[in-house]
């Protein structure tokens, strides 16, 4: 209780109104997939060589606990980001969270990879950028709760 709370910096609400936007696209894709939206889903396939039906048998094949990791990784960093825009110091957990998600989601989709032969440089890029950010993200949020900004 004896916690001094600083003020708010700048880069507290660009950061978080940032990596929110960012987490959005995350959370549509997997709300998107999880609904089936077949055209969001070729957009998504198409441009790695993927034809439809394959990309949706792979999704179909996830098994429960695989779904589990990654809607922890989606909204475990929503919730951090939201929870950054609160100045809760809730937001880093949220972010550790969504990496075991992240961490689950990468080893299970890289040992269970897409069927097939297409460019796998797009998801490799795309997981790499997933992951700096999503490490970035928790480690601003640990440094905005020991400066005392986030309470």
């Amino acid at each position: 209780m004896n916690q001094i709370t600083q003020k708010a910096p700048w880069h507290l609400w660009l950061i978080g109104i940032v990596s929110l936007l960012w987490n959005g696209v995350g959370a549509n894709d997997y709300t998107q997939t999880q609904l089936r939206n077949i055209d969001y889903m070729k957009s998504a396939f198409e441009p790695m060589g993927v034809d439809l039906e394959t990309g949706l048998a792979y999704v179909d094949s996830f098994p429960i606990w695989a779904e589990a990791f990654w809607a922890l990784g989606v909204w475990g960093a929503v919730a951090g980001s939201v929870l950054l825009l609160l100045r809760s110091r809730f937001a880093f957990p949220a972010f550790a969270l969504s990496i075991v998600g992240l961490i689950v989601t990468t080893i299970y989709q890289y040992s269970n990879p897409l069927p097939g032969d297409y460019d796998k440089t797009i998801p490799l890029a795309f997981t790499a950028v997933i992951w700096v950010a999503t490490i970035a993200m928790a480690y601003y949020a640990r440094r905005m709760t020991d400066k005392g900004v986030l309470r």
